[in-house]
């Protein structure tokens, strides 16, 4: 029998009886593919039934133990089973795979930033003339869905005001709940709806001290990406009473939102900890998206390791939206720096990598000898002018506290009666950075300095502690700590923090953000393009504090975090404007916009750096930092189809996706996808792939190419010159990668990285190469 995807499922099922209980039951979802015909909801759900009552001894075991029928678009079912219960439903033929829930769990992974990237007028970051937002009528037919962790309906970023009805093609509702109904809803959040049955399978009835048990969000992060999207434009907001103060917007401010709630808190675990969402959830609000009719999905969810697209819940939903023509983006994930992090590797979805704004938050620390230390924060509390002592954690910790931790300031550390009026320098390491603050406020401590150790990188800590407090980064650390070792009576005082713009240099990549190479498919060089996601400013939960700390009373109505989850929604909202200008886009020539018109410099004109200063590269910026102006008239596109896609999953080896779709003797090449960047891992001697690209500029023009080939490698580009004579025109070109004699002694896994570029004279069209040897 040949061992395919399939079998090896199968595989998987007759082995789990023997780790697992045959009696207990877990969640599964059966996937079918997709709906085929006309047949109602009511006959769907009864064909779903007819599957759990082949391996059911009774009716009503049946009934009760599904949780989901997939409708839509997908057609599948999430149910209560035991192994040996889903090991029967593999075997029957239509069934092309049976997952089990709890192998994979997802997580939760503005003022400036929008002026910063060229969209809105003030920034000094990649500011174009052409006014994208009047050219998108602020995306006001354009519907996103939010998969996240609700909303909070009463912010003024969901006002909608002057918006008018909603588009005809809205299919959605607006569904009750805990302290929310259909007055929740407006012609600006058009749809709400939450899932929570396969969470509630894990773990039982919510406790709903914790969390609506509705679309509310009582988290804040699905509030804060929401508005990131599409939050209408409010002026003169700022965080903890001044910080990063200006006029709030969304990208896409007349963007109709739909919100599917899919994340939810933990039992036992505080709100700080995370959410966590169930893939059986996900697919089902990502089946429901799907015939609401939204134009765009924004998922700032990942997995913390990798998962198979076809074991994926967000890679088969996303396939399944790319059919319809929505475009998805996801959250690259907030696992840097080590490499091959990533999540949402599906060529079908925009991964999305994190990098900086041109914004601080300076709060410098002087010193007794007149020196004065650069640190940021986001601290609401000053010291009153004066200097104060200054003093190392470990040289005021209690006598049982380990060597290897004694300037962490862990939980019950410091000694009260040394720390008593002092400013206390701390390092990062074991322990949260918050609660350092607050070990510092516990023992006594007049204020709080953080410091970053060698591998937290040139990116200081910025926080909301609880007591004066600054963070520095590992140079200045060792200044600070330099000076205490000097003098018998080190002083210092923390200078109240103020918002700088323009900082420079800017943007530079994060330190959190995930890397390549796919961990899932290195043929497709991921992630595809980074965006804003340091300290960004949106919109919050007034049901969650300004840490999520149950002991933190500070409530916000807008509220500063960082992560992929604050970048993905960036390219939610560029979708949605891109979306508006060219309705008839495919999903990949949106993505390919983007990414052939991506910036590589920041706004010295230098390249952009890492989080150690240094040259960053495509596995951490894909192509670079996003330009949506520029997005708006690329000049050529490299588009695909959902055949493509497929025809791509047959390449690596997965052929369950789609019953009705047969894979050829031969597939093509993974790297032969029609991608706009080109991965080639483990090259052996010379490879050739195809690309072609489409006219989407004037309707008469000449494109020629320029290559940069990644060091020590020949590229050549055939033909080197392409002709259009009209708008929509297609070419074909091929890629020619060679390993050259003087690269013999490149390491085995180390990766290599170029560019390519087709230029007319007015667009420029630039693909990153990115090549390891065998």
């Amino acid at each position: 029998m040949a061992f395919t995807v399939k079998n090896f499922h199968v595989f998987l099922l007759v082995l789990l009886p023997l780790l697992v209980s045959c009696d207990e039951k877990q969640v599964y979802i059966v996937y079918l593919g997709e709906h085929s015909g006309e047949k109602t909801h009511n006959e769907i759900e009864e064909n779903h039934y007819s599957y759990l009552f082949s391996v059911k001894e009774t009716v009503e075991d049946a009934k009760s133990s599904l949780l989901y029928s997939y409708k839509s678009s997908i057609n599948g079912f999430a149910a209560l089973l035991t192994p040996d219960e889903a090991s029967k439903l593999s075997e029957i033929e239509e069934v092309l795979s049976v997952l089990r829930s709890q192998s994979t769990k997802y997580s939760l992974q503005t003022t400036r930033s929008w002026e910063f990237s060229g969209l809105q007028q003030g920034g000094t970051g990649f500011q174009l003339k052409k006014d994208l937002l009047l050219e998108s009528s602020y995306g006001r037919n354009v519907i996103v869905g939010m998969l996240d962790s609700g909303i909070w309906p009463e912010s003024k970023s969901f006002s909608d005001e002057g918006m008018g009805p909603y588009p005809s093609s809205w299919k959605g509702i607006c569904q009750s709940g805990d302290e929310f109904n259909s007055s929740n809803c407006n012609m600006k959040i058009i749809g709400a709806r939450y899932y929570i049955k396969g969470y509630e399978a894990q773990y039982g009835p919510l406790d709903r001290t914790l969390d609506s048990l509705s679309p509310r969000d009582k988290d804040g992060h699905g509030t804060h990406t929401a508005s990131t999207v599409g939050g209408r434009r409010v002026q003169n907001v700022s965080a903890l009473g001044g910080f990063a103060r200006g006029t709030a917007s969304g990208g896409a401010p007349l963007v109709r939102l739909a919100i599917y709630k899919v994340c939810w808190a933990i039992p036992d675990q505080g709100k700080e900890e995370g959410n966590t969402c169930f893939m059986e959830d996900i697919l089902a609000a990502m089946d429901d998206a799907i015939g609401d009719g939204v134009d765009v999905l924004s998922m700032s969810i990942g997995t913390n390791r990798p998962v198979p697209f076809h074991e994926d819940s967000i890679a088969i939903g996303a396939l399944h939206a790319i059919k319809k023509n929505i475009v998805v983006a996801c959250s690259a994930g907030n696992s840097g720096p080590a490499p091959a992090t990533l999540s949402n590797t599906a060529p079908w979805i925009i991964t999305v990598g994190a990098s900086s704004i041109d914004r601080k938050f300076l709060a410098p620390i002087v010193l007794g000898n007149g020196m004065k230390i650069e640190g940021q924060t986001i601290t609401p509390y000053n010291l009153e002018k004066k200097m104060y002592q200054l003093v190392y954690a470990a040289q005021i910790v209690n006598a049982d506290v380990p060597k290897d931790t004694s300037g962490q300031c862990l939980p019950g550390s410091l000694s009260p009666e040394a720390a008593k009026g002092k400013i206390v320098l701390c390092l990062r390491g074991n322990g949260t950075r918050l609660n350092k603050g607050l070990e510092v406020k516990r023992a006594g401590g007049i204020g709080f300095i953080l410091g970053n150790r060698r591998e937290d990188g040139v990116i200081p800590p910025v926080d909301a502690h609880f007591l004066p407090a600054t963070g520095v980064n590992y140079e200045n650390a060792l200044k600070i700590l330099n000076y205490i070792n000097s003098t018998k009576t080190p002083m210092a005082y923390i200078v109240p923090a103020t918002t700088e713009l323009d900082s420079k240099p800017a943007p530079f990549m994060a330190s959190f953000t995930s890397r390549g190479p796919s961990p899932v498919s290195p043929n497709i060089l991921k992630p595809d393009i980074t965006a804003p996601g340091l300290f960004i400013l949106a919109a919050w939960s007034e049901a969650s504090s300004l840490t999520k700390l149950a002991n933190d009373p500070r409530m916000v109505k807008y509220n500063i975090l960082s992560g992929t989850s604050m970048s993905c929604p960036h390219i939610g909202a560029a979708s949605a404007l891109l979306k508006a200008i060219h309705p008839t886009w495919s999903s990949a020539a949106i993505r390919s916009a983007l990414i052939t018109t991506a910036e590589l410099n920041d706004n010295l004109g230098n390249p952009i750096t890492d989080e150690f200063g240094k040259t960053a590269d495509p596995f951490q910026f894909g192509s670079g930092h996003f330009r949506p102006t520029k997005a708006a008239d690329p000049g050529l596109v490299y588009d695909a189809s959902y055949t493509d896609y497929l025809l791509f999953l047959c390449s690596i080896g997965i052929t369950n996706l789609d019953s009705s779709f047969k894979c050829p003797i031969k597939p093509p090449s993974p790297s032969n996808l029609n991608y706009p960047s080109l991965a080639i891992p483990e090259l052996n001697g010379t490879t050739t792939v195809e690309r072609k690209v489409t006219n989407v500029g004037g309707s008469k023009s000449v494109y020629f190419i320029k290559v940069k080939p990644p060091p020590g490698f020949l590229v050549t580009v055939s033909p080197s010159i392409l002709i259009f004579n009209q708008v929509g025109e297609t070419k074909t070109f091929t890629i020619t990668v060679k390993a050259s004699s003087v690269n013999k002694g490149m390491e085995k896994d180390k990766y290599a990285f170029g560019w390519y570029t087709w230029f007319d004279g007015i667009h420029s069209v630039q693909s990153p190469i990115a090549v390891s040897l065998a």
